[in-house]
């Protein structure tokens, strides 16, 4: 039978935890850190996303995107106070 790159199941497979890919712990916890915080903001993005599409009209759009804005920066501004209250 012949073999092409690629073919399931693989005749010699790889232990992929034995791989020595250069990076160090504090590389790969940074990058994972790094991967967290984007995935984190994509979801949060896309879920304001969703409720802008979801809105029938120009105008209503605009609102929603004001209200989520007004929403935002009122909790900025309450964490700010309160980081301010604990320094």
């Amino acid at each position: 039978m012949t073999t092409h790159p690629g073919d399931w199941p693989v005749s010699n497979p790889v232990d992929l935890d034995q791989l020595d890919d250069g990076y160090t712990t504090d590389e790969i916890e940074q990058r994972q850190r790094f991967n967290a915080k984007r995935a984190r903001f994509e979801i949060t993005l896309n879920s304001i996303r969703a409720d802008l599409e979801e809105q029938p009209s120009e105008a209503s759009i605009r609102t929603a995107a004001r209200r989520w804005h007004d929403a935002i920066t009122a909790m900025t501004d309450d964490m700010i106070a309160a980081l301010r209250k604990s320094a």
